[in-house]
């Protein structure tokens, strides 16, 4: 979920890479992901190859941009003031997933059968979620009105991605790929950290 361009301009570099993503996936998809090249990608959207490196600097980040980590984030900055961090980002997933329309979660779908089923995309998945607390890390820090590198809103943060992360599916994505059910698994997650992580 992302917010339209307004001019001319933007409009036509966002549907340039919209273009580009759809057929990174598409292709990944029919053919698997090291069979498919940028130079293939960029000629399905009919741009050249340096076109597709001014969008993504590398094949797997067609797939693994998430555009919905700065529509949360903003939705985090928005919470009253005084609200709680997971309190916060609780609602801020209600809120940003709870408006997704059907097309959009059926990107997110078909991104995430992706990810967690082509082991090289898992793996740049794992890794970038230091960049995810980083991000979370700065909103919290800045509600609460403390430097960004802040060692309690980081803590926070980790805590937070790491209840995302316990809900995924193990061992690779299932047929369905993510439903709004994990979202609802992802809430429950949350809601156990905020109330201390009680067993059973």
């Amino acid at each position: 979920m992302t917010t339209a361009p307004t001019g001319l301009r933007e409009r036509k570099k966002a549907k340039t890479r919209a273009a580009l993503r759809e057929h990174a996936m598409r292709l990944i998809e029919e053919q698997g992901f090291a069979a498919t090249t940028v130079e293939q990608i960029a000629e399905a959207a009919e741009v050249s190859p340096s076109t597709f490196f001014r969008y993504f600097p590398t094949k797997e980040d067609a797939v693994l941009v998430d555009d919905v980590d700065a529509v949360l984030v903003e939705a985090i900055r928005a919470q009253p003031a005084g609200m709680a961090p997971i309190e916060a980002i609780l609602r801020s997933i209600r809120e940003v997933f709870g408006n997704l329309s059907p097309r959009e979660w059926e990107f997110e779908r078909r991104r995430q059968v992706l990810i967690l089923g082509v082991p090289e995309l898992r793996m740049r998945m794992m890794h970038q979620m230091t960049d995810a607390i980083d991000l979370m890390a700065g909103v919290i820090a800045e509600r609460a009105g403390l430097p960004a590198d802040d060692f309690s809103a980081r803590v926070t943060a980790g805590a937070a991605v790491g209840a995302m992360l316990a809900v995924l599916p193990a061992g690779g994505a299932p047929a369905e790929g993510v439903t709004p059910d994990d979202y609802r698994r992802l809430e429950q997650a949350l809601t156990l950290l905020q109330q201390g992580l009680p067993l059973g």
